[in-house]
C-alpha cells in the first residue's frame, strides 16, 4: 500500500482541527445542505449526518491518538445504532442522511447508504481492528452484514458507476475480512460484471464525471489496496488505468478546468476539493494550489491514487485534441449517446449527442481561456428557474461547431432524473432554454445582427449563435440577454407570464435548434433546415474541410426513450 506523505499527514491533521463534533449527539456537525431531493429537511442552519459522521470517525483513527479513538469508537458506537435493522421494512440496512430526519421521514430513503456508510465501517475495522474494542468490533460486523444484505437487495446494474464498485468493495471485502464466501462471491461477480460492461464501452457510462469519476478512482484504488483477490486486483488496476486514462484526455491545462461533456456533475467549475484530489495525485508535478489552499478530505488518505507516469503531460502540456466515443448503447430501444470533444491551447468544448437536461448533466460545456482568467459557457433548460430535467438535448460536433436541439418530453423528471416525472404537462410561469456564461475571465457581452445571429465576446474569444428555428406550439420563442450578478445570460424564451398549463401533449411541435461556434472571431455559419412530419433535418458546413455537419430530431413532444432513439 502507497505511504502516506508529510504533506498528507499534515492536510489530515488541519482537516481533523476543522471539524465541529457535537459530544452530547456523538455526531459531526456541518452546515445544512441537499440536493433538493430525498431529505425533506430545509431551512435549518446546521445537521448532524451519518456517512460524514462515520468518515470523521476513521480520520480520527487514521491521524489521532487515544482521545481521538475514544471519540472514534463513539462516533461509530452511534452511527450503527441508527441502521435500520427491522427485516420487514424494505429500508432495513440503511441510514438516513441525517440524525434529525429517521430514515421513514425521507422522500425517498437514499439506498446509496448502505454503501457508503458499509464501506466506512469496513475501512475502520480493517485498517484499525487491533485498536476498536470487542463488543463494538461485533456491532460493526453485525452493521456490515446488515449493508451488504440491502446492496445485494438492491443489486444495481453496472451502468450505476461508484455504487457499482462500491458495493462491490462493500461485499467482496467483508466477504474476505469475516470469511463469509456468498458476500465475497457475489463482490466479485459484480467486478467482474462492471469489468466487462465498462471494458466492452471503452468508458464509464457515468462518462467523464468530475464527481464521479472521482469517486471510482478513491473506489478502485481500496479494492486493489484491499482485496486478497489478485484476479480482483488486476480487475481494479486495468479499470484504475482507463479512469486516469478519461481524466487527462479531458483536463485542459490552460484553464485547469475538467474538460466537458459531464454526464454528472455538481459544479460547472472545478472545485477547489477535485483540482486539490488531482494535485495530491500528481505528486509535486503540478502546484496550482498552496499547501493554504489544498481542500483535503480524508477518503483520500492512504489510497494508491497516484497518476499514472504516461498521462501526466495531458494535465501538464497545452495540446490540440478531438475525440468522440459511444459510452452508452441501448440497442433493444435504439438509442446510442455519443462524447465528443475538443481542446485547443486556450479553448476546450464538449457535447453529448442526445440526453436530459437534469441539472447534475453538462451536455455542451465550453471553459475559455483569456488574459483575466477562466470562462465557461454552459447550456441549461430552466422550468421556473430550475434545471428542467424533461427536456432533451440532441447534438452534432466537430472540432469547434456544435448544432444542436432541445425537445421536450412528456413523461421526463421534473427537477430530478427520475424522482418526479411529469405526466404529460407542467404548471410554469417560465420555460426557457439559457447559455449561462460565467467564471473569472472578465465581463461578457453580447450583439445580435440584423439577420438574429448573436456574437457573444468573452475575452478574446466570440461565441457565435445562429438561431434555427424555436417554439412552443405555435408560439414562436424569442432570444433575449441578461445578467444575473457576474453571468451573462442569453436565453431562448419558450414562455414567460402567469402561471400557466403547459400540455405537452397537445402540441405538434416544441423546441429549439440553433447552431453554436466557438472562435476567436465572428463567425457566420449558413443552414438549410427541413420541417418533415412533426421531425426537423438541419444541415450546415463544418468548421473544416469534411461533410457536413447534419442533426435530426422529432420535433412533437414525446416518451422521454422515444426523443432519445434514433429517427
Amino acid at each position: 500500500m502507497r505511504t502516506h506523505s508529510d504533506l498528507e499527514r499534515r492536510l489530515l491533521q488541519r482537516w481533523l482541527q476543522e471539524q465541529e463534533y457535537n459530544e452530547e449527539l456523538r455526531l459531526l456537525r456541518v452546515p445544512f445542505s441537499s440536493p433538493g431531493y430525498h431529505t425533506t429537511l430545509k431551512d435549518i442552519p446546521f445537521a448532524h449526518p451519518t456517512r460524514e459522521s462515520l468518515g470523521y470517525a476513521v480520520a480520527l483513527l487514521d491521524g489521532g491518538g487515544e482521545a481521538e479513538l475514544e471519540r472514534a469508537c463513539a462516533i461509530l458506537d452511534r452511527v450503527i445504532a441508527l441502521q435500520e435493522t427491522d427485516r420487514s421494512l424494505p429500508t432495513y440496512g440503511l441510514w438516513s442522511w441525517f440524525y434529525e430526519e429517521p430514515l421513514g421521514d425521507m422522500r425517498p430513503p437514499d439506498w446509496n447508504w448502505a454503501d457508503f456508510c458499509g464501506k466506512r465501517l469496513l475501512l475502520a475495522m480493517r485498517k484499525h481492528e487491533d485498536r476498536l474494542p470487542d463488543a463494538l468490533k461485533e456491532r460493526l460486523r453485525q452493521a456490515v452484514f446488515r449493508a451488504c444484505e440491502a446492496i445485494i437487495a438492491r443489486n444495481v446494474g453496472p451502468g450505476y458507476t461508484n455504487i457499482a464498485i462500491m458495493g462491490a468493495f462493500v461485499t467482496l471485502i467483508a466477504g474476505e475480512t469475516y470469511g463469509q464466501e456468498a458476500f465475497a462471491a457475489y463482490g466479485r461477480q459484480r467486478l467482474q460484471t462492471f469489468y466487462e460492461y465498462t471494458m466492452r464501452r471503452g468508458a464509464f457510462e457515468e462518462y467523464n464525471s468530475p464527481t464521479y469519476t472521482m469517486v471510482a478512482l478513491v473506489e478502485l484504488s481500496d479494492l486493489y489496496a484491499w482485496a486478497q483477490s489478485p484476479e480482483m486486483r488486476t480487475l481494479a488496476a486495468k479499470l484504475l488505468q482507463l479512469a486516469w486514462g478519461s481524466v487527462a484526455k479531458h483536463f485542459h491545462p490552460a484553464t485547469r478546468q475538467w474538460g466537458g461533456p459531464h454526464a454528472r456533475s455538481y459544479d460547472t467549475t472545478l472545485s477547489p476539493a477535485v483540482l486539490s484530489f488531482l494535485q495530491i495525485a500528481l505528486q509535486g508535478r503540478v502546484t496550482w494550489l498552496t499547501e493554504e489552499e489544498l481542500a483535503y478530505d480524508p477518503q483520500w488518505y492512504g489510497s494508491p491514487i497516484g497518476c499514472p507516469d504516461e498521462v501526466v503531460p495531458w494535465f501538464t502540456e497545452p495540446s490540440v485534441r478531438t475525440g468522440a466515443q459511444v459510452f452508452y448503447r441501448n440497442e433493444a430501444k435504439g438509442i446510442e449517446k455519443i462524447a465528443s470533444f475538443h481542446q485547443t491551447e486556450t479553448l476546450s468544448i464538449g457535447s453529448v449527442s442526445r440526453e436530459n437536461m437534469w441539472n447534475q448533466r453538462r451536455n455542451l460545456l465550453a471553459y475559455l481561456s483569456g488574459e483575466h482568467g477562466t470562462s465557461y459557457v454552459w447550456l441549461r433548460c430552466l422550468h421556473d428557474g430550475y434545471d428542467y430535467a424533461a427536456a432533451v438535448f440532441h447534438s452534432v460536433q466537430q472540432e469547434n461547431r456544435v448544432l444542436f436541439g432541445i425537445a421536450f418530453s412528456t413523461n421526463g423528471g421534473d427537477t430530478h432524473n427520475s424522482l418526479d416525472r411529469i405526466r404529460g404537462s407542467i404548471e410554469a410561469k417560465d420555460l426557457r432554454l439559457r447559455f449561462e456564461i460565467g467564471g473569472d475571465g472578465g465581463e461578457a457581452k453580447v450583439e445580435q445582427d440584423l439577420k438574429g445571429e448573436l456574437y457573444v465576446t468573452v475575452g478574446r474569444h466570440v461565441l457565435n449563435i445562429r438561431p434555427v428555428f424555436a417554439s412552443l406550439g405555435e408560439a414562436a420563442a424569442r432570444w433575449d440577454w441578461s445578467r444575473e450578478g457576474d453571468r451573462l445570460c442569453v436565453d431562448c424564451v419558450f414562455y414567460s407570464g402567469e402561471n400557466r398549463t403547459i400540455d405537452f401533449e397537445s402540441l405538434c411541435q416544441a423546441g429549439a435548434m440553433a447552431v453554436c461556434t466557438f472562435a476567436e472571431e465572428r463567425v457566420s455559419c449558413s443552414f438549410k433546415l427541413t420541417l418533415k412530419e412533426q421531425a426537423a433535418y438541419l444541415e450546415c458546413p463544418a468548421p473544416s474541410e469534411g461533410e457536413p455537419l447534419r442533426l435530426n430530431m422529432r420535433l412533437k413532444p414525446d416518451l422521454m426513450d422515444t426523443l432519445l432513439s434514433a429517427l
